[in-house]
This record gives structure tokens, sequence and C-alpha cells, in this order.
């Protein structure tokens, strides 16, 4: 379970780290940032609804106790990590912003500890602080520093919309379908932009021609939208969310921040944006900040005490089948302790 969700949190980094440059193109295209995000979220929202209005009616069907937690995440988890983002970079630095935004870990693991009142393993608390260390680095945040305090003030509710993501995908039980929440939340997103992105001034001629970002290679634009709706959004919500239901709220943040580097990567590849030796230097430190992070899903929890009657061999039928359901809660991982590494509160 534990490789299973580290697989998937790195996956889901890896196709999160396509929207910022395929955004280029619609950028370059004539789309300002705002519209960009909303024909992203308009478009992913409309294709996996769907899909799964054919191949998993069932996962669209929101009961309706669960519909203010929908309508926050829509709001909170995707409009808000977005829109809170885009209006910051105008009164701050790229970098300044994006740093801010991802204190999403260091603001997971604070909440976990001093709200949910579960104590996790130190790893959890270093690998966050690191990851953000890191990323400072990368982002060459002393460069250009110039404290807008709405600016700031911004950068931090993106960073906390994006810890809210985190901690909404690892609280949500059996009542929602993760695919019916990401459908709903992206679709929900995209009306609540829709004031601020003026779908209807959008010059959606632009998806017919080609672009090429300064420095960058030549892609049809069309090409550019559909990758950065399929991959780096639908594949990547829906990797994203299951990861973080398999670790924490806490480790899935921190190996998200993995997410800068790989971005980095393509920028590179795709529309020239060379890496630095701070990039490079950053980039290491991140990748050590998630590892150890991850270390936290291994912790041991406290193993429940024998029973007496299972130390004396005296055990009657009823204590030798809690036994057995110990047992195999255990090889499980899910034996219960005292002080559990996650919760789904």
């Amino acid at each position: 379970m534990r490789y299973a969700g580290l697989a998937l949190a790195f996956v889901s980094s890896c196709c999160f780290a396509f929207s910022g440059p395929m955004a280029k193109y619609l950028n370059a295209a004539g789309l300002a940032p705002i519209e960009a995000v909303w024909t992203r979220m308009a478009g992913a929202g409309l294709l996996l609804v769907a899909v799964l209005a054919v191949v998993r009616p069932r996962a669209l069907r929101i009961r309706r106790s669960m519909l203010p937690f929908v309508a926050l995440y829509a709001v909170m988890a995707v409009a808000g990590v977005q829109a809170l983002y885009f209006v910051a970079i105008t009164r701050l630095p790229v970098g300044i912003a994006l740093l801010l935004e991802f204190m999403a870990p260091v603001m997971v693991v604070a909440w976990v500890r001093l709200v949910r009142k579960v104590r996790l393993v130190k790893a959890a608390y270093v690998g966050a602080v690191v990851a953000v260390v890191g990323l400072g680095i990368v982002v060459e945040a002393w460069q250009g520093l110039r404290l807008d305090a709405l600016g700031l003030l911004l950068g931090l509710l993106a960073g906390a919309c994006c810890a809210g993501y985190f901690l909404m995908n690892d609280s949500f039980g059996d009542e929602v379908d993760p695919l019916g929440l990401i459908a709903w939340g992206m679709t929900g997103a995209a009306v609540v932009l829709a004031p601020f992105s003026r779908p209807w001034d959008i010059p959606w001629s632009a998806f017919t021609a080609n672009a090429t970002p300064e420095g960058g290679i030549t892609l049809p634009v069309a090409g550019a939208y559909l990758w950065m709706v399929v991959v780096a959004t639908v594949l990547a919500y829906i990797l994203g969310v299951n990861a973080v239901r398999r670790l924490s709220a806490a480790v899935g943040a921190t190996v998200a921040s993995l997410e800068v580097i790989f971005g980095a990567v393509v920028a590179w590849a795709l529309v020239g944006e060379r890496l630095g030796v701070f990039q490079i230097v950053g980039g290491l430190i991140v990748i050590g900040g998630a590892l150890l992070a991850q270390t936290a899903t291994s912790a041991t929890r406290p193993q429940a005490a024998p029973e007496p009657g299972q130390e004396t061999g005296q055990e009657t039928g009823q204590e030798t089948g809690r036994q057995t359901g110990q047992e195999t809660g255990r090889q499980a991982g899910q034996e219960p302790g005292p002080e559990p590494v996650t919760t789904a509160g």
C-alpha cells in the first residue's frame, strides 16, 4: 500500500508538471493566464463528467449531506489554488508566489498535529521543512524580493487552499466516489472562475493555430491544450487523490513538491527555460525532503500488548479470534495504536 501510494504520488507530480509549460502555449496564442486556467478546468471537468456518465454513472451521484463538502472542494481545493496564485503573481515575483503556494506541506503538517491531534514521526516534519527550503532555492526566492503585503497574503492563501486540497482528499470516506469528487470539483471550479475569466471573450480561434513560446519549440495549440487537460489535469488529479488516500495528507503534500522539479525539466525541454546551479541544487534538496517525508509512512505503530490469555496459552475461543484479527491487521499495516500516523478525520 505504501509503495503504491508513493508511486502514484510520483507519477501525479510528473503529470502536474506539464500544466505550466503547456499553458505557455495557450498564452503564446493569445489567451490570458486566467483564461488558460478556466479552459483547463472546464475542459477537464466536462471530459471527466462525460466519461463517468457512460462508464461509471454511480460515481457522479453525490449524497445531499455531502454537497457542502463537494462545493467547498470545488471552491477551495481547485478554484482557490488556481485563482489566488494567479492574482498573487500580479503583485509578487513568480518565484516568491510559487514558494508561498508550496508552503502547503508545512501547513498540512501543522494542521494534522495541532488540529487533528495526530503525532507524526519526525521525518514528516523535517521532510516538509527541507522540501520548502529546497523550493526556495529552486525559485531563487532572494532574487527581486519585494514584500507587497496583499501579494504576500494572497500567496499564503493559495498555499492554504493547496493544503486544503490534500487535507480534504485525506478526509472523505466512502460517502463520495473520488472520481465523482474530482469531476464535480473541476466543473464547479469552472463555474466559480467564469466571472473572472469571461469565457465569452476568449479568442477560441487560437486553438486552431500553432504557437511558439519564446525560446521553445512549435506545437499545435490544440495539442498542447489536450495534453494539459487529459494528462496534466484529469490524470494528475486522479493519481494525486488516490496517492493521498494511500499515504497521508502530510506525506502526499511533501512528495507533491517534486512537481516544481519535474516542471523545470519539462520547461527546459519544451520552452527553452534552462536549469541553473540553484535549480539543480535546490531540486536535489526537494527530492531529499520528499524522500525523508515518505519514511513517515513506514513508521511502526505501537502494537497492542498481548492478552494475558495469549501469554499463557489459555485464551478462550473469543480471545483466539481477537488475536487472529489483530495479527491480520498487523500484517496489513492497519493495527490501531494510541498515536496513529494518519487519520481520516
